[in-house]
């Protein structure tokens, strides 16, 4: 297998709809509760895009597999258009598995049981998305777990990471007397929450594109999405629903003094992220439509992640 062959067998051009929640959660570690771990964050980039390259080449030999048409298993799918052998990417997912894994136990010995817990919930949604009898991706579910995997989890995952020497959130597992305790605070829980809202929004607006712009090629093969269920005009709908809504989290989270005034900086992206919402309409269900919510996603995120370090800058100078 050549290494071009590999890029495209993990999509390495997607990578960057992980990069932001890592990105932004670091962030957001900074400006909101004043502290970063730099060693764990790095251990735990490493982890993650391997990972996220191990769910993409799953659902890739997935998808190859259980194609009912032939057309798209030899000129669509990388693994027939490269006529790369079944075995070798078997062999290949297996092992960014477990080098995943790894590097994912030994971060959750440093950071915690927390830790352990939503990397666990992260690992069974990410794997059992494209895996078994019936994938998460072919039922209409993939918007919600690719959106909060991805948008909250990653974002979540790092907050741990770098709060871990004075824990903000704390799993306490006590198997003598067979008890658990789970102790935070409830105002970081929902600051959270609220910042990774534009997060979840935007990654599953890339899920639910690519499903408006492949509703028939899905139903050749057997994949029941949500834009199955509820149809193009209103899935299109959706899809501007909720890049708007990521507008609205940012103003929520100014509003309850959980981002600085620098933060609503993103909101100058309004204009041009209304534009490609409009060309996006009009131009589903072509291949070109899908890139709209590629550019949505990397023109958002930069926007709020260079907020926030501007709200770090602000926060410096005015001490």
């Amino acid at each position: 297998m050549s290494l071009k062959s590999f890029l495209e067998l993990v999509e390495i051009k997607t990578k960057i709809a992980s990069i932001f929640p890592y990105l932004i959660g670091i962030l957001f570690s900074i400006s909101y509760f004043k502290i970063l771990n730099l060693g764990l964050s790095l251990l735990f980039l490493v982890a993650m895009l391997l990972f996220d390259m191990t769910v993409t080449a799953i659902n890739n030999y997935q998808d190859y597999k259980k194609a009912k048409d032939e057309n798209y298993k030899k000129q669509e799918n990388i693994i027939g258009q490269a006529n790369l052998s079944t075995k070798l990417v078997a062999f290949i997912i297996l092992l960014m598995l477990a080098l995943s894994l790894i590097l994912g136990f030994s971060l959750a010995y440093f950071v915690g049981w927390l830790f352990f817990l939503l990397g666990g919930i992260v690992f069974f949604i990410g794997v059992f998305y494209t895996y078994g009898p019936i994938p998460l991706s072919r039922m209409p579910l993939g918007e919600i777990f690719s959106g909060g995997t991805m948008g909250f989890g990653i974002f979540a995952m790092v907050i741990l990471i770098n709060t871990s020497q004075d824990p903000i959130f704390s799993l306490n597992l006590d198997f003598t007397n067979n008890t658990f305790s789970l102790n935070g605070s409830i105002f970081a829980a929902i600051a959270m929450i609220i910042a990774s809202l534009p997060l979840i929004f935007t990654i599953a607006n890339i899920m639910l594109a690519n499903n408006l712009r492949d509703l028939d090629t899905d139903i050749k093969n057997h994949r029941y999405t949500l834009v199955y269920y509820i149809g193009r005009p209103y899935g299109i709908k959706l899809f501007q629903i909720l890049m708007y809504a990521s507008y609205l989290a940012i103003i929520l989270g100014f509003l309850f003094r959980i981002f600085e005034w620098p933060t609503l900086l993103s909101l100058l992206t309004f204009p041009i992220i209304r534009k490609n919402l409009k060309a996006h309409e009009h131009q589903v269900p072509s291949p070109r439509s899908f890139v709209y919510s590629l550019r949505n996603m990397v023109l958002f995120n930069s926007a709020y992640a260079f907020s926030l370090l501007l709200s770090i800058i602000w926060q410096y100078l005015t001490k």
